[in-house]
């Protein structure tokens, strides 16, 4: 009878630890839920209350848009306006029923358009996060290549690969791709000046976004992967017989790479950011030529929709940085 007991509470005990790294990774999974509810409603609350700040009334500005140049409008040519898109309802009963359209699924409908902000954005969302994402992983091919074949080199060489991190993450995206655009496209004509979407037309976009950014992440890593060179089990692979370049791939870069990782969820969501700025200059689809018209327009609810998405983003590459710590270190699976 004690031996069955024994077994029994045996087996009670043997089921609490695989218990409780599933109630942490519940509970973790909670926080990050309301967070991301709080973080998303904190910024939808942000960008609508700042279109007080901005002079001028939103029904003029919507019946310009409309007749295609400014003017003064009487009383009664606005009260069709305000009434039609609730500007004529106390700002706190405004701002409630855009916060419950939120939890409906609804970004509101667009002052200039008349369309869904979804289908608006929808739209035009594509390429940008095809130029943000081409953008990031270009931006980890160059800072890996650059790592790989300068740290722990000969130290002209080590100088240079340090030199050239520095000076990319240093210039403005802006910048680098006005520089791009005038070398390549204008006087080499490698690329088109305005590509839209062709695979030519993405290469100087991806390249103004991931210049700057794989300086970040080739100094995030350089110090670490320098470190972890030196490190004991290195000198045992290579007492193995592994070559150098495996050394540096298999075993330093992985060990190397974590806090780089961290800075990809942030950077992910500034490339969403930043694409705002290169789709007008290089002149292509995307969510940026929407946010542009839709400032000019004063389109609250189209500009408060890309807010959001960019909020998104954020949320979402946290996400994913905290399932690729699992992937690159197993010991964080259960933290």
């Amino acid at each position: 009878m004690s031996i069955v007991g024994e077994a029994t509470v045996t087996t009670v005990a043997s089921r609490r630890p695989a218990a409780r790294p599933v109630a942490r990774t519940v509970r973790r999974i909670i926080v990050k839920v309301v967070t991301a509810v709080l973080v998303l409603l904190g910024a939808a609350s942000v960008t609508y209350f700042s279109q007080y700040l901005v002079p001028g009334n939103r029904a003029t500005a919507i019946l310009n848009e409309q007749q295609g140049r400014a003017q003064q409008y009487s009383a009664a040519q606005l009260a069709p306006v305000n009434h039609k898109f609730g500007f004529d309802k106390p700002v706190v009963v405004q701002y409630l029923d855009y916060i419950g359209g939120l939890f409906r699924g609804n970004l509101g409908t667009s002052y200039t358009q008349f369309k869904p902000v979804t289908q608006v954005i929808g739209a035009e969302l594509l390429p940008s996060l095809v130029l943000t994402v081409c953008g990031l992983v270009a931006a980890w091919v160059i800072a890996v290549a650059v790592i790989l074949l300068t740290a722990k080199r000969r130290r002209f060489i080590s100088a240079l690969g340090s030199t050239w991190e520095a000076l990319t993450a240093s210039l403005p995206p802006y910048w680098v791709g006005v520089v791009l655009l005038v070398v390549f496209a204008v006087e080499i004509r490698i690329f088109p000046v305005i590509g839209g979407t062709s695979v030519l037309g993405t290469v100087l976009p991806v390249l103004t976004l991931a210049l700057p950014l794989a300086g970040f992440l080739g100094q995030v890593t350089r110090d670490e992967f320098e470190k972890v060179l030196d490190e004991p089990f290195i000198t045992t692979a290579r007492t193995r017989g592994m070559g150098d370049t495996a050394v540096r791939l298999v075993h330093a870069l992985r060990h190397s790479v974590l806090p780089a990782v961290t800075l990809s969820g942030w950077a992910l969501g500034a490339l969403v950011s930043g694409a705002v700025i290169v789709e007008n200059l290089f002149g292509r689809p995307g969510i940026g030529q929407v946010l542009v018209t839709a400032v000019n327009s004063r389109d609250v609810p189209v500009v408060s929709g890309i807010v959001l998405v960019v909020a998104a983003v954020y949320i979402v590459a946290n996400l994913l940085v905290d399932l690729t710590y699992a992937l690159i270190d197993p010991r964080l699976r259960d933290t």
